[in-house]
């Protein structure tokens, strides 16, 4: 009997620990990801910004073997860097030291109490490698962070040697389709939001390949924090990155990027911020994201784009191999 009551025990254990964390029984997060683990020791800088003082969190990894060569990675907005572990291992591998921040009003570092803009996370990122003594680094960059990329590679071209743009959202200005949103409403519709919806909404809009427990660590590390007392705060900084992506657009600036830049596309990926509120009439002219990059790609003076098949936004964890070979290959031959 004993042996049949810890038999049930243990298979009750193992389901609790594989089943959904419910709203009622998610263990509270902190807005700065604590209780989030990440896969490298996180360290952070202090900066201020508009006069007030916040912390970067920040990676630092270093390779066994140093090839002289230091990538930094730029993550999306709906991801903590720590999704980045699998390209962190692979540049580490390579030779390559790997700097991965958490750009201020994400993940694990501060969430300030005014406006996200492009060019102070930019100049966040410059005083980064100003403080890890990097003259110049290769920036390797999803989503969002492609159009931080973009700023970055416009703003401080003598920083920058190779760029590498991996699903980048603001590849066409949303607000040629998108009437503008108030913050309110977008506070509203994102505090409505349930884990389960988020998850539909991500699976929806970035055409998603993963195994369902891949993608749960990313509901974690959102609808936990709904846990925590500065909540409120949290959720005003991640609403000022989706007013920062229509304010900021970057597309017209791509072209004139002059240093070797690859976009790596999915070829499935469809995501465009914004597109449920643009009227239905121009909704299917939007977020054609690979014609957008390869149109792109051919109007610069030193850039091209590779779509990979069958796969949608996270192309990097949906298509590792390919997107390490491109990635590595890219670098190699410049």
């Amino acid at each position: 009997m004993n042996r049949l009551c810890a038999a049930a025990l243990a298979s009750a254990l193992l389901a609790s620990l594989h089943a959904p964390a419910s709203a009622a029984t998610r263990e509270p997060y902190g807005i700065g990801l604590e209780g989030f683990a990440y896969p490298y020791p996180v360290s952070l800088l202090p900066l201020t910004n508009d006069g007030e003082q916040v912390r970067m969190a920040y990676m630092d990894v270093a390779p066994v073997q140093p090839n002289g060569r230091t990538v930094v990675l730029l993550h999306g907005r709906n991801f903590p860097s720590s999704y980045w572990a699998p390209v962190i291992r692979t540049l580490s591998d390579a030779g390559y030291r790997v700097v991965v921040p958490d750009q201020i009003g994400f993940g694990k570092s501060s969430k300030p109490q005014g406006e996200l803009h492009f060019d102070t996370l930019a100049r966040n990122t410059m005083a980064l490698l100003d403080h890890l003594q990097i003259a110049k680094a290769d920036i390797v960059a999803h989503s969002l962070g492609g159009m931080l990329g973009v700023r970055i590679a416009r703003a401080y071209p003598d920083r920058v040697d190779h760029l590498v743009l991996t699903a980048p959202i603001g590849l066409e200005d949303y607000r040629l389709y998108v009437p503008p949103t108030p913050t309110e409403k977008i506070l509203e519709n994102e505090d409505k939001l349930t884990a389960d919806g988020y998850r539909k909404q991500l699976e929806t809009n970035y055409a998603l390949k993963l195994p369902a427990d891949q993608v749960t660590p990313f509901i974690d590390a959102r609808f936990n924090i709904k846990g925590s007392a500065e909540y409120p705060r949290w959720l005003r900084a991640f609403v000022s990155s989706a007013q920062m992506i229509y304010r900021e657009p970057v597309a017209h600036e791509i072209p004139l990027i002059a240093r070797p830049t690859l976009f790596i596309m999915g070829a499935d990926d469809h995501n465009a911020p914004g597109k449920a509120n643009a009227p239905e009439a121009l909704r299917p002219k939007m977020g054609h994201n690979a014609d957008l990059a390869q149109a792109l790609a051919a109007k610069m003076p030193n850039a091209r784009a590779e779509v990979i098949p069958g796969t949608g936004h996270l192309v990097f964890l949906e298509a590792p191999a390919k997107y390490n070979e491109l990635v590595l290959g890219f670098l190699a031959a410049h």
